[in-house]
């Protein structure tokens, strides 16, 4: 199952108000589970490449099943893999804040993406998104990386 868009119009609004609030115009990108595009909003004097980072930093948490952020261990500790694996979808896999999995009672729905702040201005906007549209924001460390 994946987020409809009514769903993702509501995360795409909460974001919004946030980025409002903290004084940020920034590009909000909806996905589904497939990393598919269902919604994307540049807000008025958001910068021209938000939309494309945006939609990579959905892209990454629906496909990835994990917070974009949560990839960045992995990034610094393996780079060249990380390279190879982030240009084999449809869209780049980013290792940054403001990406982040929708998931509501265990169930993944697909990603959000935030772009055109700080990472930390991102990711907050994408916290504040999801948490006032009621889905989780706890996701389990991700163990890809073995040593």
């Amino acid at each position: 199952m994946s987020i409809g868009l009514a769903e993702a119009r509501a995360l795409v609004a909460a974001a919004q108000r946030k980025a409002i609030e903290i004084g940020k115009p920034v590009t909000v990108a909806v996905v589904d589970t497939g990393g598919f595009s269902i919604v994307s909003e540049r807000m008025d004097g958001a910068r021209p490449l938000t939309p494309s980072i945006a939609i990579a930093k959905a892209y990454t948490a629906a496909v990835m099943q994990r917070p974009t952020r949560m990839l960045k261990a992995w990034c610094d500790s393996q780079p060249s893999f990380f390279a190879q694996v982030s240009r084999m979808g449809h869209q780049p896999i980013v290792a940054t804040d403001g990406g982040i999995t929708i998931k509501k009672s265990g169930e993944i729905l697909g990603g959000l993406g935030v772009a055109g702040g700080t990472g930390g201005d991102d990711q907050e906007i994408a916290e504040t998104a999801l948490r006032d549209c009621e889905y989780e924001l706890e996701f389990a460390e991700w163990n890809a990386v073995r040593r």
